[in-house]
């Protein structure tokens, strides 16, 4: 079969036995595919380990075979060298929490260009970046929503509550448990009304309040993400903000 090529994230790598890796990707062109890699490192391998590093952007050359569960690299190579992620500690977990999130919630095989585009864009900003970190997954987890086709609406929320399950915002309480309060749904909808370029003008939350925002996020994925458990590299990062 005719190789085909694709830009690609790695969103997850298992060793499967002493000679073999498994690798997700995020592709541009198939979607989700998981890959299986043998000897990596060696003389004769299609990739050195630092390209399975969680977010890395890559370049592949793969036979790819529709309907197979398990596809095959003939060559993968560093689309964008990270500078930032690989190096730097609190970006190197933020790095890993996004990956496990997007592991866990980007199951299907179709592609989409635009979450592609908005992913890529969203790690080489996360790798530049020269400012203040302490909100960016917190941006990340919401605007990943717009592709996960579950975007909070922010219309009506300058005042009240937020509605979990339904993702609005409403003057009375909702009837149900899943719901935020007045003070939390404030810090939802600064969220929701900032981006990566005006972050640094988001309130200056303390840990504790930082912290509970990201819990209701990824409650807010639970509620709307099928088979979205929880995730490992949590407690990393929630010591790492003041």
């Amino acid at each position: 079969m005719a190789s085909e090529k694709t830009k690609g994230i790695v969103l997850h790598a298992l060793k499967y036995s002493d000679t073999s890796t498994v690798v997700t990707v995020y592709t541009e062109r198939f979607g989700r595919v998981a890959y299986m890699v043998y000897g990596v490192g060696g003389k004769r391998a299609v990739c050195r380990p630092a390209l399975l590093q969680p977010l890395s952007l890559v370049e592949l050359e793969v036979a790819h075979h529709p309907g197979k569960d398990m596809q095959r690299i003939r060559e993968m190579r560093m689309a964008y060298p990270l500078e930032g992620i690989p190096f730097d500690p609190v970006k190197n977990s933020i790095a890993l929490f996004l990956s496990e999130v997007l592991y866990r919630v980007l199951r299907r095989s179709e592609p989409d260009g635009e979450l592609y585009a908005f992913l890529e864009r969203s790690i080489l900003r996360l790798d530049g970046s020269k400012g203040r970190l302490a909100d960016f997954h917190l941006l990340f987890l919401l605007r990943l929503t717009r592709y996960l086709g579950c975007e909070p609406n922010d219309e009506g929320g300058t005042q009240g509550y937020f509605d979990m399950q339904e993702g609005v915002f409403l003057l009375q309480r909702p009837v149900h448990v899943h719901y935020l309060p007045p003070e939390q749904a404030q810090d939802l909808l600064a969220l929701l009304r900032a981006d990566y370029d005006t972050a640094d003008r988001l309130p200056p939350w303390p840990r504790t309040r930082r912290n509970a925002l990201l819990e209701n996020l990824l409650e807010y994925y639970r509620l709307h993400v099928p088979d979205f458990n929880g995730v490992q590299s949590l407690e990393v990062l929630q010591s790492l903000f003041d």
